[in-house]
């Protein structure tokens, strides 16, 4: 009997989010959040300051502070701000934005407890390169290695799933639609890019997502801000529909067959997750490179990237698509639009060729993705098998840019999630049993910060 893999991924996908990991990642970040007495909202205006001016250069790490955030940026804002927030739409209609944002504002916090642990517990490697993430805050915070290697094993799948098939994939979709480039073509030059940067090391990746990420995050976001004024009296109605949608479902428009309350859940807090990686145990491994004073100043930072992810990049998204009503548009070949297609049809309402924001978008975040990712699967590589396995792991990472060209959405989507969710797991069970080391890390931080206030 032949098997269907993509019902079958669905449903997987379907019973581990819809089931148990979207109510982990909420109890999770809500006992986070009363724990730390709501730090997001209080310390969020001098984390974003510290993520653009802060500079420890002579403190201990491998990479800047701005450049181990633009390496965590790098693996969020990216594919899942733009093709995955289109998807999430389609999947769970507009109220789904809602959901992302009310998983981003308990997700600031919970990246924020990710990367002090991170910090506090990363150890140097025999290269003199830092090490650091939940496989080890685990191992050394609790003393379960078994768990430890859990997540490094699901954190490489994750490196070469979320972070690389569905990057590579999106990459060739775009080029593809734009002029013309066969996917196998544009997977064999990204592959030979990605070749280039991600064996000079973690320094080199550094450098790399410094430069691509704010220029690219700055172009894009001007575009769709174009589009936005240019609809600017629809944004209130758009909002109106976000919140409605959130509690009611959605009903059919055009192409688009309508969804549920729960689907929107669903979409919502999952797309949202892809995007700004807060509870998968990402950001923290490129968090534990960052040259740091103490734990808690970069944890601020590490914060910032959710604000950054799901509250700009992605609410942008999501208004061009909103206030420019192609939803449930069709392409030539009757085909209901659906992904990047579907963004990039939405900027061509108002800018001419505007699908090109998108693409160049797309092309240059997918990359810096793959980047970012290429460095989360190496820790968790290193972990596992030791310095040694690195540059096998490096070669075959460097392959699967290519595969992934030629794979289709819905399997690759539906992998992303999957291990996304193996990949949380551990690092939230982790979180849950070093709360109190977050609560006492936090109160010595805190308490700095206020010395440091009445001292200026």
């Amino acid at each position: 009997m032949k098997i269907d893999w993509v019902t079958l991924l669905e449903t997987i996908d379907r019973l581990m989010w819809e089931k148990f990991l979207i109510f982990l990642l909420l109890f999770v970040g809500f006992i986070l959040t009363v724990r730390l007495k709501g730090m997001q909202f209080r310390y969020l205006p001098y984390a974003l300051k510290l993520a653009f001016s802060r500079h420890d250069d002579n403190a201990e790490g491998d990479i800047s502070q701005f450049q181990s955030l633009m390496t965590a940026l790098a693996a969020t804002i990216g594919i899942g701000s733009i093709a995955g927030m289109a998807t999430a739409v389609m999947a769970g209609g507009y109220g789904a934005i809602f959901w992302m944002w009310v998983m981003a504002t308990i997700g600031m916090v919970t990246k924020y407890a990710e990367a002090i642990l991170a910090v506090k517990y990363r150890e140097v490697d025999h290269r003199g390169e830092m090490c650091g993430g939940p496989m080890y805050y685990i191992e050394k915070g609790l003393g379960w290695k078994w768990l430890g290697v859990l997540f490094a094993i699901f954190g490489s799948l994750s490196a070469f799933a979320g972070g690389n098939l569905t990057q590579s994939h999106s990459i060739a979709d775009s080029m593809y639609t734009l002029i013309g480039v066969p996917h196998y073509v544009s997977g064999l030059i990204f592959a030979i890019l990605t070749g280039f940067v991600i064996l000079g090391g973690i320094k080199s990746l550094g450098k790399v997502n410094a430069i691509l990420v704010p220029l690219m995050a700055l172009f894009y976001m001007i575009g769709g801000l174009i589009v936005i004024t240019a609809n600017y009296e629809m944004i209130p109605d758009s909002f109106r529909l976000i919140f409605k949608n959130a509690f009611t479902g959605q009903a059919a428009i055009g192409g688009f067959a309508g969804a549920g309350v729960m689907a929107a859940i669903q979409m919502g807090i999952v797309r949202g997750i892809s995007s700004n990686e807060a509870g998968l145990g990402s950001a923290p491994i490129a968090a534990a490179a960052a040259k740091t004073d103490v734990p808690g100043r970069q944890a601020l930072i590490s914060m910032t990237g959710v604000f950054l992810a799901s509250f700009i990049v992605c609410t942008i998204t999501v208004l061009v698509i909103s206030l420019t009503g192609v939803l449930g548009s069709v392409d030539d070949n009757g085909n209901v639009l659906n992904g990047a297609p579907l963004v990039m049809a939405a900027f061509n309402t108002v800018i001419p060729h505007g699908q090109w924001i998108v693409a160049i978008g797309l092309i240059c975040f997918g990359f810096s993705t793959i980047l970012g990712w290429s460095y989360y699967g190496e820790k968790c590589i290193e972990y596992l098998f030791g310095e040694k396995a690195l540059l096998f792991y490096r070669f075959i990472f460097i392959g699967v840019v290519f595969v992934g060209s030629m794979l289709t959405l819905d399997v690759v989507w539906y992998l992303v999630d999957i291990m996304n969710g193996l990949m949380a797991f551990p690092n939230l069970i982790g979180l849950i049993f070093l709360t109190p080391v977050i609560a006492l890390e936090s109160k010595g931080f805190f308490a700095l910060l206020k010395k440091e206030k009445e001292k200026s």
